[in-house]
């Protein structure tokens, strides 16, 4: 609560005095193995997923603004500090902006890393704010998570990665072209922006 009432009107104050983009950060995983939602089905004829039992997953990372920007990277290997850092650079090259970026304490967010990318000058173009620990409900960027994965890509069966792949980035492609809903993720995690 005391970073949403206090933290976060200073943060945007920041942002505007500063006339930088205001991004929150988050990473998550796609799984061949379905998000089961309800659906419908004639009567009596119980509906079935079929997959095969699997734990390969594509990585992702995505990044959303207050405009309803939406900004994402696909990997088939785990997430590091240098992929942080090339994404990152995606970012800023999309938006041509300073940027404040807001995310979680994970590892590859504190790690060398990005300290060292932040020394050898990025710290003139991007400052980097960590979001309280355990509070992954203050950052919207959750809302893309929620959406893709309960909503657009409910019950959706994959034979492999690659078809897992173009999914998940028709469903980007899909929510990009939703600026509002976007913005809706912020409402949601209490944030008015």
């Amino acid at each position: 609560r005391n970073w949403r009432e206090h933290m976060w009107p200073e943060v945007k104050h920041r942002a505007r005095l500063e006339r930088r983009e205001l991004i929150f950060i988050d990473e998550s995983g796609y799984y061949l193995l379905p998000f089961s939602a309800r659906t419908f089905a004639p009567l009596g004829r119980t509906p079935t997923l079929k997959v095969f039992l699997t734990r390969d997953h594509l990585s992702a990372m995505s990044g959303i603004s207050t405009t309803g920007g939406l900004f994402t990277m696909i990997r088939e290997n785990a997430l590091t500090g240098d992929a942080a850092i090339m994404f990152l650079r995606h970012v800023r090259r999309c938006v041509d902006r300073k940027l404040l970026v807001i995310w979680d304490g994970s590892p590859i967010h504190r790690g060398k890393t990005i300290q060292n990318f932040l020394q050898n000058g990025a710290a003139k173009h991007i400052h980097l704010e960590a979001l309280p620990p355990y509070a992954p409900d203050l950052n919207p960027d959750e809302g893309v998570w929620r959406y893709t994965k309960c909503v657009d890509l409910r019950n959706l069966c994959c034979l492999n990665l690659h078809d897992l792949h173009l999914q998940v980035r028709s469903a980007y492609e899909r929510l990009r072209r939703r600026p509002a809903l976007i913005q809706s993720f912020f409402a949601q995690a209490g944030l008015v922006i």
